[in-house]
């Protein structure tokens, strides 16, 4: 039963995971700009905030499912303003800057997740379109929350991966890729908004 559940919904967790977004931009900028030591504490933000925050949406759906439409709209502005903040700085940022900032990379990973509507939308979807109307127990929600995350973070780690094999071509054209890579978030953004 929980994994022909988990797996019913497994096309749409891949396509989220997979497709650009805060997560996997911030995993490909990290990378190619601070190597795979700052990337992986990166990773281990992104993961612990993914974690908590499909947690936290689980409890949500199943508690409060009349609040979420109007905290889905609250969240919306605050996630844009944060991407759009994230997308600021990749712009601005240099390669090698930063590299010893790896408990401000964890911190900064971590919060995103809580501002990331891209997630925090999908968390939702699943759990009020796929795992609430079907086994509505706190043991499934907890382990489809486990599920979503180990999908979410595959995401991450392929454009991760992404950016350590394009490194050196990264590094020496890092200024127009950055650009691109904020262009992409500002446009996640807008989306957000619209």
């Amino acid at each position: 039963m929980y994994v022909s559940l988990l797996l019913s919904y497994l096309p749409y967790a891949a396509v989220t995971a997979y497709t650009p977004g805060p997560n996997n931009i911030l995993a490909i900028n990290t990378v190619s700009n601070y190597g795979w030591k700052q990337g992986r504490v990166v990773l281990l933000g992104i993961g612990a905030g993914f974690l908590s925050v499909m947690t936290i949406s689980a409890m949500l759906c199943l508690q409060v499912s009349h609040w979420l439409e109007s905290f889905t709209h609250v969240m919306k502005y605050a996630g844009a303003i944060y991407i759009f903040w994230l997308a600021i700085h990749i712009a601005r940022s240099k390669p090698g800057e930063g590299q010893e900032k790896g408990k401000q990379g964890f911190i900064r990973a971590f919060i995103l997740q809580f501002a990331n509507v891209k997630i925090i939308l999908y968390s939702i979807t699943v759990y009020t379109a796929y795992v609430i109307p079907q086994q509505d127990t706190v043991q499934m929600l907890l382990l489809s929350a486990a599920f979503n995350t180990m999908v979410g973070i595959s995401g991450s780690v392929v454009w991760a991966g992404m950016g350590g094999l394009l490194q050196k071509q990264i590094k020496r054209h890092y200024r127009l890729f950055n650009i691109i890579m904020a262009l992409i978030l500002v446009e996640s953004g807008i989306r957000i908004l619209l």
